[in-house]
């Protein structure tokens, strides 16, 4: 799959500004207002989702906090099953991560990851978030396949 491909169904292209050649969903406030994140496709068929890290992401310590990189970590796990969910609906049935460093604002916050196994109605993932070359979370998880239309 090439780079900018439109393998995901219900996304929007960004064409202006500092994240223009990704790609949002544009339909999950949630997302949106905990983010905003955003994805692309790499050469290889690799899927990166990004992140700008900002005051409004960091704990009272000054600090990341740990919510926005689980919230983020689910957000990549979709991102990177958006191709074998074919437009088919899904929810997250199992998530696990493990934090390992924390990241401060003006960081850029990086996620990449894969399908372990991809059932009738499960996919299994796994995944890592990262700042430059520190890693900062490792995910793994299990998205159930939904029927949205019946």
């Amino acid at each position: 799959m090439a780079e900018g491909s439109e393998f995901a169904c219900g996304t929007n292209a960004i064409t202006e500004g500092e994240w223009a050649g990704w790609r949002n969903w544009g339909s999950d406030a949630f997302e949106d207002m905990t983010g905003p994140f955003v994805y692309r496709v790499e050469d290889g068929g690799k899927v990166r989702c990004a992140f700008k890290a900002g005051k409004q992401h960091m704990n009272g310590g000054g600090f990341m906090h740990g919510g926005c990189l689980m919230t983020f970590a689910d957000y990549a796990m979709f991102c990177i099953a958006t191709e074998e969910l074919a437009g088919e609906g899904g929810v997250t049935l199992s998530f696990s991560s493990e934090f390992i460093a924390t990241a401060r604002a003006g960081d850029l916050i990086e996620a990449t990851g894969e399908i372990v196994k991809a059932g009738k109605s499960v996919i299994f993932l796994r995944g890592e978030i990262f700042t430059g070359t520190r890693m900062l979370l490792t995910f793994s998880g299990v998205i159930k396949r939904v029927n949205w239309r019946g």
